[in-house]
């Protein structure tokens, strides 16, 4: 039972203070999460901190290796709509 934080992280410092376990600590090339530590906040909130308030899509993943916060659930722009976004953006 630990999360883990995934390569697109940009250490934002967001997430470590959240940590209830203070599971979350600062590496490089990006935050991780000590699996030791960790209780997916169980117990103490409905949904994982770090999660709920990561600013980046599909970073903090479960055991599973399912993205609680997947691509799309933060911009709102549908995963298989990004590519072509992107390059709209880059095109201006």
């Amino acid at each position: 039972m630990a999360l883990q934080i995934v390569e697109g992280c940009v250490n934002c410092w967001a997430c470590e203070p959240l940590c209830p376990s203070q599971a979350i600590y600062a590496a490089l090339p990006h935050f991780l999460i000590d699996a030791k530590k960790c209780t997916e906040c169980d117990g103490d909130y409905a949904d994982p901190q770090c999660a709920s308030i990561c600013p980046i899509e599909a970073v903090i993943v479960d055991s599973a290796g399912e993205a609680l916060n997947p691509p799309g659930s933060l911009t709102g722009i549908p995963p298989e709509r990004w590519e072509q976004v992107k390059a709209e953006i880059q095109s201006r």
